[in-house]
Formats: C-alpha cells, structure tokens, sequence
C-alpha cells in the first residue's frame, strides 16, 4: 500500500487562516455563541487545524469538535466518516449540524453542544465507599 503524503502544518495552518477569512454565514452565526467561552466557560476555536485536518470548531478541553454541513457535504461523506474516525482515535468527540439547522434552531444547537460539553468535562462519579468492614 502507498502512503498518503500529509500536507505540511504550515500549509494547513495558512489554509485555516483564509478559511477563518471566508467563513460561511451559518459558521459566523455560530461563532457568534461559542467565542469568548460563553458555553460553560469552555475556549472553542475556530477553523482548526486537528491532526491532518482543518475542523469548524473545537475545543481542545473538553475534546470536542463541531462541524457544520452544508449540502456540498452529501457528495463528501466517505471523506468525513474518515475525518470523524481519525478524530475519534485521537480522543475527540465530533458533533455535526447542517447549515439550516443553525439559522432555523440555533437554541437547539446551542444546547446539544452545551450538554455534550458537561458531559465530557464532568468528573467520573467515585463509587461509594464500602460499608462495613471495621476501620
């Protein structure tokens, strides 16, 4: 099997960078909620380079990533089960919402990615301690 050459992290960080300069209205009306850490405090970027990738949004902690799809996304969607399971090996979460979905339920959206971000920074409950035993 050949290898994939990887674009180099220079490249990929230039590419974000005019990403970031022509984002899409749906990309900006959600920006507009998650700058400034205005979900549960969490620092989201956006137009990111992750791994060999550029994502939407994400926040580095709690490992979470937010793609927004629009209809070009229907003819990509081997390339994005890829992208996902790369990022899921590499420990992220990976939510996505279409374009329409952030102009006509943009609270809902909102609230998805609030509770997916409580769920991964929430500390993992501690059994009880055992009963008995005689200390």
């Amino acid at each position: 099997m050949g290898e994939v050459a990887m674009k180099p992290r220079h490249s990929l960080h230039g590419r974000a960078r005019d990403l970031r300069n022509n984002s899409t209205d749906a990309e900006l009306a959600l920006w507009w909620h998650l700058r400034n850490s205005q979900i549960e405090g969490i620092k989201f970027r956006r137009q990111q380079p992750v791994e060999e990738y550029i994502v939407d949004f994400v926040a580095f902690t709690p490992k979470l990533v937010v793609e927004l799809d629009g209809g070009q996304h229907m003819s990509n969607r081997v390339y994005d089960e890829q992208r996902d399971a790369c990022l899921h090996r590499n420990g992220f979460a990976v939510l996505r919402f279409w374009n329409n979905e952030i102009f006509e339920n943009i609270e809902g959206v909102l609230e998805v990615i609030r509770q997916r971000c409580l769920e991964v920074t929430s500390p993992t409950p501690q059994p009880p301690p055992a009963r008995g035993g005689g200390v």
